[in-house]
């Protein structure tokens, strides 16, 4: 018989994004695959891969203290019935809920991953009490002698264990959830009529999308003729600092700014642009940039957990402070004016994708700790 691998995801399309060459591996590893996540649209496309899909009974954006108890009650129930051999959380929900059913049917092999501390952690003034639930159950579920932990990022990393319910060795550094150097290849600079500066990531304010509208607004008058400013991303309805698409077609017809929306082929939307920008509050280690890297182009993001393990200051981009447009349109500005410059650190961040970032390094340092 073979053994039970279960993937407990915060939803779908993030699974996919993220974390499915991890599941590859596993099947092909000989591992039974089961998808635990939160289902919108993808069911289909995850069981193409002949894994068992599982929806979780819930909502991402729930608060309702009784609709989140009967995920936790859910995910027992699964495990009691189920008793997979290996359980890998990720995401607050997952950890959270997972993390406490676990322990209770006490499962062998329990691994946690958090890409990012996530919005609760970012506002936790204006969610102290979620915060404090979390807090509790974080302290019960995590002390688990069969639990590992991964992080993506060194202040993610300090965080967690200043929290003091985690056996330090039992804590890991993975950065981020790799690129795929075969298919994320080096390719040089477009040749656009104008530079073409972009912003992939859904939209969301915590994802500096209104910093960036902002700083955009401010260069139109001076590098119109120079410059184009692009989002691309969905519109996240699911996330509490979702940005609605009304927000974002007045900002397409009044401030110089244009939305394209989600993009099936990102590789080819990053080898168009010129300039990569993601000017986040936090983040565990952003795809978009270590994809960015890989392709060889230049990036501006903000000083922020996550964000700066990317970028090597002057190096492959330029770091700014968070929430602070003018310092953002100083950077486009400085990029804009210095294609040599964009060429320089573009070269730069595919070796620094090589060096860190590869998906098959990713890969192993998974199994080795479920291995542990």
């Amino acid at each position: 018989m073979k053994n039970k691998f279960f993937f407990v995801v915060n939803v779908d399309w993030f699974f996919l994004s993220h974390r499915l060459p991890i599941a590859l591996e596993a099947k092909k590893r000989g591992y039974d695959v089961t998808i635990v996540t939160i289902e919108t649209d993808k069911r289909a496309e995850i069981e193409s891969y002949e894994f068992t899909f599982i929806p979780i009974p819930t909502s991402r954006a729930g608060t309702n203290i009784f609709r989140e108890l009967k995920v936790l009650f859910f995910l027992w129930n699964l495990y009691r019935k189920n008793r997979p051999d290996i359980v890998h959380h990720v995401g607050v929900k997952p950890v959270t809920y997972g993390s406490v059913a676990a322990k209770l049917i006490q499962l062998p092999k329990v691994v946690n991953a958090l890409s990012g501390m996530g919005y609760l952690f970012i506002n936790k003034d204006k969610n102290m009490l979620a915060h404090k639930l979390v807090m509790f159950l974080f302290r019960f579920g995590f002390k688990n002698p069969n639990l590992r932990f991964i992080l993506q990022n060194k202040d993610d990393l300090s965080d967690i264990k200043q929290l003091n319910i985690l056996d330090e060795n039992h804590v890991f550094l993975i950065k981020g959830s790799g690129v795929d150097l075969d298919e994320f290849t080096y390719t040089p600079l477009p040749s656009n009529k104008r530079v073409r500066v972009l912003l992939p990531a859904r939209m969301l304010w915590d994802k500096g999308v209104g910093e960036f509208v902002a700083a955009a607004d401010s260069l139109f008058p001076e590098y119109g003729d120079k410059a184009e400013f692009i989002l691309a991303g969905n519109v996240d309805e699911g996330n509490i600092s979702s940005i609605s698409e009304e927000q974002l077609l007045k900002w397409e017809a009044e401030k110089h700014i244009k939305w394209i929306g989600y993009q099936n082929n990102m590789r080819s939307v990053l080898a168009e642009a010129d300039i990569i920008v993601l000017p986040s509050y936090r983040e565990g280690l952003p795809k978009s940039l270590i994809e960015a890297c890989a392709i060889g182009r230049p990036i501006i993001t903000t000083d922020v957990p996550g964000c700066r393990e990317v970028v090597e200051e002057g190096e492959n981009g330029l770091l700014v402070e968070v929430k602070n447009w003018e310092a953002l349109a100083n950077a486009m500005k400085l990029l804009i004016d210095n294609p040599q410059k964009r060429d320089d650190m573009g070269k730069k961040g595919r070796l620094i994708a090589e060096n860190n970032f590869s998906i098959q390094s990713v890969i192993n340092k998974t199994f080795e700790i479920y291995k542990s």
